[in-house]
């Protein structure tokens, strides 16, 4: 099979005129896939935690679907939205930095959700959306329930909330939800569940320093994740009841794709979806990834794609039952750590490379502007092309 996909990807490089190592390298890593029919994508989105400085600033301005989508995002939301781009592309001189729940989150968002438009132009049709925490808006919005203005104004009243509430955090634990019971005090509670033994906290800052200190002091591995709200815990109260009255303005639907809830750990019902205060608790509730991720895997064998920064949600998926036997799969988009433009580049060709090596058709025109297409030679007034978002698998 390896001689047919150097063709397909030689030409991409032929296109290119240059860097073809980088091409074959990404080829090289994929595996053809064995199964009689391709495995159905279902794509994951990150949440806050998952962000660093500079995230897939290297597709920004050379990949025009991407570009495109972030701009689109940014754009409703107004003059921050200006300010958010700022920071993000120069990320040594940012007014506010990028663990603060004010540039985290609506640029979470925005990356997220471009990642996701950029695949749709590959010719990918998911099956299936989850998102973890903050990435369930994001899930939303490809399934239908709520359009990219309405899905904005949410993240920017959880932000307008959030900043309300007394400085808290968040810590990732190595361990089971039942080993973290006795640990838990007044303020802090149990954030997520990701993994058999992959555990998240949350709550004020001074209680949660001493659950992680007794923590450590009793061996356990516990790593403080880049928040600075206590999100998903009872002191994120306020700010919940606060943004169910703006919820309750916008319109919300039922899905029109499959959607998993991390919130329900499984499907979203259309009753959930249309609700405003399932959407406003989400701050308060606790994510159940983990069952999330079982519900996914057990309706299809499944290649998941995580659209988005860090490969948090590859690393939950790869320790799934299903994935270590081999019946699904994932892939991430973007490299592990922050790296250079490049990586960002070579990162989601990689993930081109495994998709179309499982049998998808994807279209090569696309998938090469990765190095052909950039802003500043783009010809003028030819809008970048896009895919619509909502209900794409409908």
């Amino acid at each position: 099979a390896f001689p047919l996909i150097a063709n397909a990807w030689g030409w991409i490089f032929t296109e290119m005129g240059r860097q073809p190592w980088v091409v074959f390298a990404a080829v090289r890593r994929a595996r053809a896939a064995e199964a009689a029919r391709p495995r159905p994508v279902a794509l994951l989105f990150p949440g806050q935690g998952s962000q660093h400085a500079g995230m897939a600033a290297g597709l920004y301005r050379r990949e025009p679907v991407f570009t495109a989508a972030v701009d689109a995002a940014l754009s409703h939301m107004g003059e921050e939205g200006a300010r958010i781009r700022a920071d993000w592309l120069d990320p040594r001189n940012a007014a506010i930095d990028i663990d603060d729940v004010r540039r985290a989150q609506p640029l979470l968002f925005a990356v997220d959700y471009a990642l996701g438009r950029m695949i749709l132009s590959w010719g990918v049709k998911p099956v299936a959306f989850l998102g973890h925490s903050a990435g369930e808006l994001v899930a939303a919005t490809f399934a239908g329930v709520i359009g990219l203005p309405d899905a904005v104004a949410m993240v920017l009243a959880r932000v307008r909330e959030a900043v309300k509430i007394p400085a808290g955090g968040m810590l990732a634990v190595a361990a089971s939800e039942e080993r973290l019971r006795p640990y838990l005090v007044d303020g802090v509670a149990i954030a997520a569940v990701n993994a058999n033994q992959q555990v998240m906290l949350a709550g004020a800052s001074e209680p949660l320093a001493g659950v992680a200190a007794r923590l450590k002091a009793d061996g356990l591995t516990a790593v403080t994740v880049p928040a600075t709200s206590p999100f998903h815990s009872p002191a994120m109260a306020p700010a919940s009841d606060a943004v169910e009255a703006d919820y309750r303005s916008l319109p919300l639907r039922e899905p029109r794709a499959a959607l998993y809830s991390g919130y329900t750990g499984g499907p979203m019902s259309p009753d959930d979806a249309r609700d405003p205060r399932f959407w406003a608790r989400q701050i308060t509730d606790t994510v159940h990834f983990r069952d999330a991720l079982d519900d996914l895997l057990a309706a299809d064998d499944v290649l998941l794609v995580e659209a988005g920064p860090r490969q948090t949600l590859t690393a939950f998926a790869r320790r799934h039952r299903s994935v270590r036997l081999g019946a699904g799969a994932v892939t991430p988009l973007l490299p592990a750590r922050a790296g250079t433009p490049e990586a960002d580049r070579q990162s989601v060709l990689a993930a081109a490379a495994r998709i179309w090596t499982e049998g998808h058709d994807l279209d090569l025109d696309a998938v090469s502007r990765l190095w052909t297409w950039h802003e500043d030679t783009a010809p003028a007034g030819r809008a970048a092309p896009l895919v619509r978002a909502e209900a794409v698998s409908a």
